[in-house]
């Protein structure tokens, strides 16, 4: 089969107004960027504010390996699908970000002949919104900087500055720095660091604001240092709230594209899920329900990770209540799960393939603990075996949860209409959709409970800094926040070696981040890193344009 950049360059794409159109958008309600891409207007909002909300739902998966389990395919062959069988529907996905994409994950607008186009604009600059994010993030450490520089009259100690810099591109070296050497001219020298843009809080504020006014307003809860007496010191300090809106005046405007078979896709916005809360925008996902009967979307890497946060983070502060939740997973990366080396994952292995489930059956427990309907879409691969297939369904229904086969990478749409049949019946299901704790809980109390129902852990264990963080965070009156897990994709533990379903274990947290402008608490475990670092052997290396603008090996 032919490469994902190759299908896509051939497809033939329709107008972006004609994709508008098919969610009763005219011409005044979107920004061109150029054929077949667009930005929402600002005044669209007040046309749709008034609809009936679609049905919402939610694609998340088991704990990934590097056999791929297909989530963002998945949740664009079943948009196209349901389109397929006469539904009204709109996708609303993350935007790539470029340090996976030039290192070891690849991009993320689908794959095989279920894709989001045009797929080599997503996967690079797009419409600019992670630049615009980059740029506001570092502005204000540059205004810090140049506080302390002139004079430091909010007497701020300079190594309680917790404002990083941040780029959008994986880069270990710039992890810990020192900045302001060179005498006294160029700075004052301290420690520092720089996050990747996806990890910025103003990614994840971008990500959950209502409108641009609740943007600025989040922007200057951000605390960026402390002062020599402890105080928190807040982003509107330092008067530059209005200058860093500027720089988000279009990067808040939801960007629309579409799939190789038409169907409308809001793509808006990209925290991670392993370190942020890994949702797309709240008002890209509201535009999707407005305008359609049915919106598909998707959360970062696990149900441990983007699913919860999706559900207690997301679904919480914008009112949302999903329909139906769909786990995505392979009978590869089950074997995997169960212990087969990557180089024998095409053998069948019934032994594994049941020692993997109980991956699956671990992310299925933890959906039904928010009592929503779930439906399994196995992602097939052409190694698969009917006999692994049909244990798979076995133990799915034996646990209450539907499943169905997916072939949208081969098949696009059409490969996703059984998986698409069992998602509406299940968006039809009595549900009592519930948070999975309550925010009046104790901060600790809270972690515990994710670690514990979600993670299947005897619970949390804090270090001593991480106590103290804890305290400090409680003393400031934001102990009723959510919590925002910062843990390993790979494994249901902090651990990334432990995969399957591990047993008595514990999560370490060893660090507290207050997220106060974007309204969460990171709880940071394990040895995860805010600022990811390149492979041996980096997708970039592979990658290539001709004269004619050809680009090759971009997945």
């Amino acid at each position: 089969m032919k490469s994902d950049v190759e299908i896509a360059q051939e497809a033939k794409l329709q107008p972006i107004e004609e994709i508008a159109a098919k969610l009763d958008f005219d011409i005044d309600d979107i920004e061109h960027y150029g054929k077949y891409k667009a930005k929402i207007a600002a005044t669209a909002w007040e046309k749709v504010k008034n609809n009936a909300d679609g049905k919402l739902i939610l694609v998340t998966a088991i704990n990934p390996t590097p056999a791929g389990e297909g989530k963002t395919t998945t949740s664009i062959g079943l948009a196209d699908a349901l389109s397929r069988l006469g539904k009204k529907t709109a996708l609303a996905l993350r935007e790539p970000s470029l340090g996976p994409c030039f290192g070891l994950k690849g991009g993320a607008a689908g794959g095989g002949m279920a894709q989001v186009v045009p797929m080599e604009d997503i996967n690079l600059h797009f419409t600019g919104d992670f630049h615009a994010v980059t740029t506001a993030h570092n502005l204000l450490a540059a205004v810090i900087d140049n506080h302390i520089q002139q004079g430091n009259e909010l007497d701020i100690d300079t190594r309680r500055v917790v404002w990083k810099r941040v780029l959008d591109l994986n880069d270990r070296a710039l992890r810990q720095v020192v900045i302001g050497l060179g005498g006294k001219a160029h700075g004052v020298p301290r420690e520092s660091g720089f996050d990747i843009t996806v990890a910025s809080e103003m990614m994840a504020i971008l990500c959950l604001a209502d409108n641009l006014s609740d943007l600025k307003r989040r922007l200057g809860e951000i605390i960026v240092a402390y002062t020599r007496g402890g105080r928190p010191v807040k982003a509107k300090e330092f008067n530059v709230l209005g200058a860093l809106a500027l720089l988000f005046k279009d990067a808040i405007k939801p960007n629309l594209v579409q799939t190789l078979e038409g169907t409308p896709a809001f793509i808006h916005g990209g925290p991670f899920a392993n370190i942020a809360h890994g949702c797309n925008s709240v008002i890209a996902t509201r535009y999707a329900q407005k305008t359609a009967d049915y919106a598909v979307t998707e959360a970062g890497f696990g149900a441990d990770l983007g699913a919860e946060k999706f559900l207690d983070i997301k679904c919480r502060y914008a009112g949302l209540k999903p329909s139906a939740v769909v786990i995505v997973a392979t009978v590869r990366a089950l074997k995997m799960h169960g212990g087969v080396p990557k180089d024998k994952l095409a053998e069948e292995n019934f032994d594994a393939l049941s020692a993997g489930m109980e991956n699956l059956k671990k992310h299925i427990e933890s959906i039904q603990c928010y009592n929503i309907p779930a439906v399994v879409a196995v992602n097939a691969f052409p190694t698969d075996t009917a006999a692994e297939l049909a244990a798979v369904e076995k133990e799915c229904a034996a646990l209450g949860a539907e499943v169905a086969l997916s072939e949208v990478w081969a098949k696009g749409g059409a490969g996703g209409e059984e998986l698409a049949k069992k998602v509406l019946a299940a968006t039809e299901k009595e549900s009592d959709f519930r948070f999975l704790y309550e925010l009046n809980l104790p901060l600790a109390e809270k972690i515990n409970t994710v670690a514990q129902k979600i993670y299947g852990a005897k619970g949390a264990v804090f270090t001593a800094e991480a106590q103290k963080q804890l305290e400090e965070i409680e003393t400031m009156g934001c102990g009723n926040l959510p919590v925002c897990m910062a843990k390993t994709q790979y494994s249901l533990s902090d651990d990334a070696a432990k995969i399957g379903r591990p047993w008595d274990f514990s999560v370490t947290v060893r660090e507290l981040r207050l997220s106060a402008g974007a309204g969460f608490v990171v709880a940071l475990t394990g040895n995860i890193l805010t600022m990811p670092g390149l492979p041996k052997k980096p997708a970039a290396e592979g990658m290539d344009i001709d004269d004619n603008g050809k680009i090759t090996g971009l997945f």
